[in-house]
């Protein structure tokens, strides 16, 4: 599976500080996968930029498919 081929897995996600100053995204998928990512907060700013510039070349790409009769 490549980062854009769809997927039939779910999991939930929470984002949030820990107690050490770091930030955690924390992934759970079914089968019992949890998955703590801790990063510190320059290196959470920089997924976050990378998050807003995938949603915008996301929107980007819905935008410019042509709209089906309704």
């Amino acid at each position: 599976m490549g980062i854009d081929k769809q997927s039939e897995i779910a999991a939930n996600l929470q984002i949030g500080p820990t107690d050490q100053g770091m930030v955690r995204i924390y992934v759970e998928a079914e089968g019992g996968i949890e998955l703590p990512l801790d990063f510190d907060p320059d290196e959470a700013e920089e997924i976050a930029e990378e998050l807003r510039a995938a949603a915008e070349a996301a929107r980007a790409m819905a935008d410019s498919r042509p709209k089906g009769k309704r």
